[in-house]
């Protein structure tokens, strides 16, 4: 069975980037702090280097959420007037039904 991947705070990660840039090396460094290698901390050197400090803050897990439905404001005037025309055409049916069940009884 193999263990769950280590997760390392933003603060540890940091301090130890900002060593390893000040001089000390990435194998002393990995060593000293428990990191399975050396090449997790040089990883996070390059992602440092690349987009700055925010690169070592954690990334949100799972799918990005959907957008929601856009806000009724939103939604064009021709949309609308679908909307309204399906809903006008089901009230019609409907009641065409009601009055058929209506004369049916009066028989």
């Amino acid at each position: 069975m193999t263990k769950p991947a280590q997760s390392y705070t933003f603060e540890f990660k940091l301090a130890l980037v900002q060593r390893f840039l000040a001089g000390e090396t990435a194998p002393a460094l990995a060593e000293e702090a428990g990191l399975s290698s050396a090449v997790l901390l040089k990883s996070w050197v390059r992602a440092y280097r690349r987009e700055g400090v925010d690169a070592l803050r954690p990334k949100p897990k799972g799918r990005p959420r959907k957008p929601d439905s856009p806000p009724p404001a939103e939604v064009s005037e021709l949309e609308r007037l679908r909307r309204e025309n399906e809903r006008l055409r089901a009230e019609v049916a409907y009641l065409g039904k009601l009055r058929a069940l209506r004369a049916q009884k009066q028989r």
